[in-house]
């Protein structure tokens, strides 16, 4: 089958990893009488109709039955329809298909760029087809919609790693250790990955092949209010699965303020998003407190950690959170050293709160000196 693409499935590197493996032979073409535009509030492309206009794209020729049934997943869960359209190419005028918007979508502002959208989104945009295609077997498309921003925020978290300083510990080649997945992750919201391990030992040696079992999650921003004039903290109090599947008698934390980053969303955007839905708080300003992992040998969370810089007049707690996110929320303002009496008492048990506890202590009079 012979398919027109005008966005995103123009960058061939993209067009690879959700066609599949065969042969694809493009060529160019367009859609007259049509402008590509950004969907609105987005940065994927929007097709429209306009006189006068010209949607340049391309013709992937030759398409498989097994391609288009990846393409037609990975299309049609966003409601884009499958017509036929009449574009001009090299050797005239042809009719082929294409996938088109639903319509209730609509355009943002200014025309769309393939140049811009690649440099600034193709690699995740991969990263996202990639685990797309690792499901077996492939999610209807309701699932896939639901599925999709966190397939698109672990994307972003893989594209956003970077290696941090090395000067105690060992430096890598690429060569030196080598991930092996030979089971499909599991799971909706988060994932669970079956993979396997070659690592070079710090003999020299090579490893052993070793099986390994990780649970994938995504980047997040943590905060921790501080008001520097009154020296109080805000923290989080809410029930949390992890101690309640631990069988904990109190499930009940306190903790942060937390939050998942979305695709295309910074570390600083996400903290200040997370104050502002969970303790109503606008005017913050944040300090880097650094950033880590969880628990690296377990699951791949990543924590973006700030203090956050606020007016906390509040001397009583008070609710917070979206109730249509499911939040059930209550903020607990408390001087600094009656949250350091909560973390040796052991009251405090959620390592974000700990550690930017324990930084606060060691930044304290900086901050302070600086109001």
């Amino acid at each position: 089958m012979d398919l027109f693409v005008y966005g995103t499935l123009r960058s061939h590197a993209l067009m690879a990893a959700v066609a599949g493996p065969g042969v694809m032979r493009p060529i160019a073409a367009m859609l007259a009488d049509y402008a590509v535009y950004p969907v609105a509030g987005n940065v994927v492309p929007f097709i429209a109709p306009i006189a006068g206009g010209q949607a340049q794209g391309l013709v992937w020729q030759d398409l498989t039955s097994a391609q288009m049934a990846r393409l037609d997943a990975y299309e049609g869960a966003f409601g884009y329809g499958f017509g036929p359209v009449e574009v001009q190419t090299a050797e005239g005028l042809r009719t082929v298909q294409a996938y088109l918007p639903p319509i209730d979508m609509h355009a943002g502002i200014g025309e769309w760029s393939l140049r811009d959208w690649e440099a600034g989104h193709l690699a995740p945009a991969v990263l996202a087809a990639s685990e797309l295609f690792s499901l077996v077997p492939l999610p209807d498309h309701a699932t896939l919609r639901a599925m999709w921003p966190m397939i698109e925020s672990r994307a972003w978290a893989k594209f956003r790693a970077s290696a941090g300083p090395a000067t105690r510990r060992y430096k890598p080649a690429p060569a030196d250790f080598e991930l092996v997945n030979t089971d499909p992750p599991q799971g909706r919201f988060f994932r669970f990955q079956s993979t396997k391990i070659v690592h070079r030992c710090f003999d020299g040696a090579r490893s052993d092949m070793l099986s390994r079992e990780v649970f994938f999650g995504v980047d997040a921003a943590i905060v921790l209010p501080y008001d520097p004039v009154r020296d109080q903290v805000l923290l989080v109090e809410q029930v949390r699965l992890g101690p309640a599947l631990r069988r904990d008698p109190n499930p009940w934390m306190l903790e942060p303020i937390a939050g998942i980053l979305d695709a295309r969303e910074t570390p600083q955007e996400a903290a200040l998003r997370e104050a502002k839905e969970e303790a109503g708080l606008d005017n913050i300003k944040l300090d880097d407190a650094g950033a880590f992992y969880a628990s690296p040998g377990a699951t791949t969370d990543y924590f973006y950690a700030f203090v956050g810089l606020c007016d906390l007049p509040q001397k009583t707690p008070y609710f917070g959170g979206l109730p249509n996110e499911g939040e059930d929320i209550k903020l607990h303002p408390l001087s600094f050293d009656a949250a350091m009496d909560l973390a040796d008492s052991g009251e405090i048990t959620t390592g974000p709160a700990l550690y930017l506890l324990y930084w606060l202590l060691r930044h304290r009079p900086r901050l302070r000196a600086s109001v």
